[in-house]
């Protein structure tokens, strides 16, 4: 398992941007504009972690922005730690026996999601390509928030 990434989800893009960039000193290293998902997602990295970032080989922060006005309650605003696994579907078989509920499971053969004991959401990406979409993830329901 390799740690990606933290989610922030921000409410004042260009705020944020000052504060974490201009004034924390992170780095923007990439940018992800949705015309669909109606959301930009922008990754920062701390100066002496820009090249590696930019490899994908050190973790980043993922500042979020949803284009449409949303309050976020109930800690919304921190989204998800992410991580990058060998085997996604071994990972949830793993993690469903040992009584962790899938709430977004892998139907797509690259990205699930679960909550911690503490209810903090995780992300798990599939290393590489998605595998082939396979049974019973590719028919099971979404369970609560993610």
């Amino acid at each position: 398992m390799k740690y990606l990434h933290t989610m922030v989800r921000v409410r004042d893009l260009e705020a944020s941007l000052h504060f974490y960039c201009d004034l924390l000193g992170l780095r923007e290293i990439s940018r992800y504009d949705s015309e669909k998902g109606r959301f930009t997602l922008i990754f920062l990295a701390a100066p002496e972690d820009e090249n590696a970032a930019k490899q994908d080989k050190r973790p980043t922060i993922e500042l979020t922005y949803n284009w449409d006005d949303e309050e976020y309650s109930g800690g919304r605003n921190f989204g998800h730690l992410a991580f990058a696994v060998d085997d996604i579907y071994q990972s949830c078989q793993t993690l469903m026996d040992g009584g962790v509920t899938i709430n977004r499971p892998p139907r797509d053969g690259h990205m699930a999601f679960i909550r911690s004991p503490d209810n903090i959401s995780i992300e798990l990406l599939q290393k590489g390509e998605p595998k082939p979409p396979a049974e019973p993830w590719l028919s099971m329901a979404n369970t609560g928030q993610w």
